[in-house]
C-alpha cells in the first residue's frame, strides 16, 4: 500500500498544489506590503453648543438676561412689539417692531387728504396767533412817571407792561 505509485503520485500532486497556494498567498502578502498603507479617514465632529438657531419668546428683558446664549439669538416679546438680540458676550440690543400694513390706492388717498387737512389747520392756527399778537401790540396804555424834580413823563406802553410810578416819599 505504501509503495503504490498512484497514491504517492496523488500525495505529491496534493503537496505541490498546497505549496503553490502558499506561494500565491505569500506573493499577495508581498504586494500588499509594497503598497502604501492607507489610513482610514477620521471624521471628528465637535458639537460644543446647540446648533438650532431659533427665536425665543420672553416677557421682559429680565428673562433675556437670564438666558445663556452661544451665538446671536433673537428674543421677541409675546405681543411682538419688542425684539432683543443677545450675543455670546451678553450684550443686548433692543429694537421696536411695527407692523407694516400694505396700502392700496384708497388708503393712500385718505392719508394724502388727512395730511392736507392737518396742513390747513396749522395755517389757520398760525393766522389766528398772528392776529392775537397784532391785537396785543395795538392795545396801548399811557403811563405816567413822576421824577423827583417834579417832571412828568408820559409814554405809550403795551398792555402787558406794568405801570411804574415813583413818588417823592420813596427817596
Amino acid at each position: 500500500m505504501y509503495n503504490n505509485p498512484y497514491i504517492n503520485q496523488y500525495n505529491q500532486q496534493a503537496n505541490l498544489e498546497r505549496i503553490n497556494a502558499q506561494i500565491n498567498d505569500l506573493e499577495n502578502m508581498k504586494k500588499q506590503m509594497q503598497q502604501p498603507i492607507q489610513q482610514p479617514t477620521i471624521n471628528q465632529n465637535f458639537q460644543l453648543a446647540p446648533t438650532n438657531h431659533t427665536m425665543k419668546f420672553v416677557n421682559t428683558i429680565d428673562d433675556v438676561n437670564k438666558e445663556i446664549v452661544y451665538y446671536d439669538t433673537p428674543f421677541f416679546s409675546k405681543d411682538m412689539t419688542v425684539m432683543w438680540v443677545k450675543n455670546a458676550k451678553g450684550d443686548i440690543k433692543s429694537y421696536e417692531l411695527n407692523e407694516i400694513v400694505p396700502k392700496d390706492a384708497k388708503d393712500l388717498q385718505i392719508e394724502y387728504l388727512q395730511a392736507q387737512i392737518e396742513e390747513l389747520r396749522g395755517k389757520i392756527e398760525n393766522d389766528a396767533d398772528v392776529k392775537n399778537v397784532n391785537a396785543k401790540q395795538n392795545a396801548t396804555d399811557t403811563t405816567t412817571v413822576d421824577f423827583t424834580d417834579g417832571e412828568k413823563l408820559e409814554s405809550n406802553k403795551s398792555a402787558s407792561v406794568s405801570k411804574v410810578s415813583r413818588s417823592k416819599k420813596e427817596q
